[in-house]
């Protein structure tokens, strides 16, 4: 067997539903423009037009930002899935404005310091990495998701972006450009890892997770999951993925869609036997306490041969003498925390498990680990924490912040040896801490309060991050000792790559010229180029942001950027450590 035919079976193999081979015959059969990620190739063409994108053209939010223009004012409201009409009523126009400089917060730090130190140019750069979350790449045709829950149409009740969205159709795309901005960056400045905070699929479907894990791995993909469909809309037409850059380790958090059905429940016989089947799933309104049993409702699938990306095959059971029908595939079947898992074992890239490496057997801890992404060069360690709900827990909303005594346990003896050892400890998780007093489940143990208590007693301690809220925010968490602010640390939450403002998160490190530490956050946009799908998705984002009233519940309007420096106070003993490691900042 060729080595390109190995590439062949494994591209088969891993589910993403089209080969190679196939891929350049499809290619190379249809007269239509094909998007190969955000390259471009021209009609009938087999030849690349500008790679992209450009490194020069790549830029944070210090550079430039998105920020939405107000629509005319019009009584006229669009409907979420009233795509065709966004443009004609002014939904989804943006423009680039100014970028956004640090603020510099000192919560933490004591009582009376005067920020002296050169934490601008700062003195050494420790650590660059970024973060990526709540991507949600999203099977539109699947026959399981609760696409009508979004479209506004039972009677009082509003519809919730988090049901759908007009940007599901284009997840798969929009990381890649997020992937191509990732690779661009890093070749102006070396990133040293790369973690994902979770919610990197929807709907906890194997070929949702596929196509995450072979977008990361550069491979071809084939958004339409309809095995009898040739959908050539741009949403829909097979690509060859970027890849992220061979030099950059990634790693991944477990999130709460990932592995519980719609990002809530554990799928009963019902709901699992509907995702595999060929019947649009028929569900009462379990946004009101319907249970999975119950039926009112047909959920939608999105229709591949629509330019819109409209959601047909939806709407009240009795509009339907017979249950609407798709085309079945075994593909979408539901995985649950062990299969998610044991997937970051089949990937090409680096490190092999993505950080994960206890057995599955032992499922509470299986998507808990630690890492030291520099080694011996920087005495600092991650700690990845599974903070959502056990799926045995009966009648787990899986939205909800959890951790279990033996998880608590484990974080504990990571903390302890980070500390003991003289490491800077960063811990990311899902779900945040200490934002939303309804965000965390009464029946974890320890409790939220608790917890928190917890990871106060380790002065090493310098940040939590997350996502799970789709919101760029930073929380102090200070010390509860004045007389010890080194025990205080900062929590910085990463927006959603789906909704607006589709961001992800770069952070530099850097040892101060008094031996405090800053933590440098910028929010980066996804470089996109126009007329591929990935700029029509930032279209439909700021459209939902507008449809939804997100001006309503995002912090720092009108772009949802905030750019920040963290400015940490050291323990004496980690300040000596510290002093030795680090390279002159630009370096």
């Amino acid at each position: 067997m060729s080595s390109e035919d190995r590439k062949e079976t494994s591209v088969a193999r891993q589910g993403s539903g089209i080969t190679r081979r196939e891929f350049m015959k499809y290619t190379a059969g249809t007269a239509a423009c094909i998007y190969l990620g955000t390259l471009s190739f021209g009609c009938g063409s087999t030849s690349q037009i500008n790679g992209y994108p450009i490194d020069s053209t790549v830029a944070t939010t210090l550079e430039k930002t998105v920020v939405p223009v107000d629509r005319p004012s019009t009584e006229y409201t669009v409907m979420p899935n009233d795509v065709a009409d966004y443009a004609r009523y002014g939904y989804g126009v943006w423009s680039p404005q100014a970028g956004l400089g640090f603020e510099k917060l000192l919560d933490l730090m004591p009582s009376g310091y005067a920020a002296t130190s050169q934490t601008v140019t700062g003195t050494a750069l420790l650590l660059r990495f970024f973060t990526m979350t709540d991507i949600h790449l999203t099977d539109v045709q699947s026959p399981a998701q609760t696409l009508f829950f979004g479209l506004g149409q039972i009677e009082g009740q509003a519809a919730t972006n988090a049901a759908y969205s007009p940007v599901v159709p284009y997840t798969t795309q929009v990381l890649d450009a997020a992937v191509q901005t990732v690779n661009a960056l890093h070749r102006k400045q070396a990133v040293d890892f790369g973690i994902f905070l979770g919610d990197a699929v929807n709907n906890a479907q194997h070929n949702e997770l596929r196509w995450f894990i072979d977008i990361l791995d550069g491979m071809v993909i084939n958004p339409n999951s309809n095995p009898q469909s040739a959908a050539i809309t741009d949403f829909m037409r097979p690509f060859k993925a970027a890849g992220l850059d061979r030099g950059i380790p990634w790693y991944q958090v477990l999130g709460n869609h990932d592995h519980f059905w719609s990002g809530v429940n554990t799928p009963n016989d019902k709901i699992k036997q509907a995702l595999t089947g060929g019947t649009v799933l028929n569900l009462g309104d379990v946004l009101t306490g319907a249970p999975l049993d119950s039926t009112g409702y047909y959920m939608g699938v999105v229709d591949g041969n629509s330019a819109n990306g409209k959601v047909i095959q939806s709407g009240p059971e009795t509009d339907y003498p017979t249950p609407p029908r798709v085309t079945a595939n075994g593909n979408r079947k539901f995985g649950p925390r062990g299969d998610f898992v044991a997937a970051f074992f089949t990937t090409s890239s680096a490190p092999k498990g993505h950080g994960f490496y206890r057995s599955v057997s032992e499922p509470e801890l299986a998507a808990c680990y630690s890492f030291e992404p520099k080694g011996s060069a920087l005495p600092l360690k991650v700690i990845v924490l599974d903070d959502t709900e056990a799926e045995t827990i009966a009648g787990a909303q899986g939205a909800s912040g959890y951790i279990n005594q033996k998880r608590f346990d484990w974080l504990k003896g990571e903390l302890q040896e980070g500390q003991l050892n003289g490491k800077l400890m960063i811990v990311a998780a899902h779900v945040p801490i200490g934002v939303d007093s309804t965000l965390w489940d009464p029946a974890s143990t320890p409790t939220e309060a608790a917890l928190i208590a917890e990871l106060n007693k380790y002065s090493n301690l310098i940040l939590w991050v997350a996502g799970h809220r789709h919101m760029n925010t930073v929380t102090a968490m200070p010390s509860p000792d004045p007389d010890h602010p080194e025990l205080g640390f900062w929590e910085v939450e990463t927006s959603s790559l789906r909704d607006f403002p589709q961001q992800f998160r770069l952070f530099d490190i850097v040892r101060n010229s008094d031996n405090t530490i800053s933590i440098f956050a910028a929010n980066v946009d996804p470089a996109v180029r126009a007329g591929t799908p990935a700029a029509t998705s930032r279209s439909y984002a700021v459209a939902a942001y507008q449809i939804f009233n997100g001006a309503a519940s995002l912090p720092y309007q009108p772009s949802g950027v905030y750019n920040v420096e963290l400015v940490k106070q050291l323990s004496p003993e980690m300040q000596i450590i510290i002093q030795q490691h680090g390279a002159p900042v630009g370096k």
